[in-house]
């Protein structure tokens, strides 16, 4: 059975528009780096190298050092599907990141986005 179309997507293209969204909300980019950084266990020049070289989502999580340990808490609603009940594991980790940069956009604090 073939994934859903995003996890062919290249990453780039999200990344772009999860900082588009954070801007518009006074958040920063640095912001959104470092929840990426967070969830994936990339550093800011291995999120750079994946952003460069146009990997998909599937490439950028597969290749991702390790996920965080308490990215399990992470838990709601996005697009109308509870986070914690998708049972996909590459969906469930992109949706992580869709709900983790979400709180950024409401104005969370990021102690509490990084579940501290």
């Amino acid at each position: 059975m073939p994934g859903h179309r995003i996890f062919a997507t290249q990453f780039a293209s999200v990344y772009r528009l999860y900082v588009q969204k954070a801007e518009r909300k006074g958040r920063t980019k640095d912001e959104v780096d470092q929840i990426i950084c967070w969830l994936t266990g990339y550093d800011p020049a291995g999120l750079r190298r994946q952003i460069e070289l146009g990997s998909d989502f599937e490439t950028f999580f597969a290749r991702a050092p390790a996920l965080h340990p308490n990215s399990a808490l992470i838990r709601g609603v996005v697009c109308g599907v509870r986070v914690e009940e998708v049972e996909d594991p590459l969906m469930r980790k992109i949706r992580y990141l869709d709900k983790l940069i979400d709180e950024l956009a409401r104005g969370k604090a990021m102690e509490k986005i990084l579940r501290q």
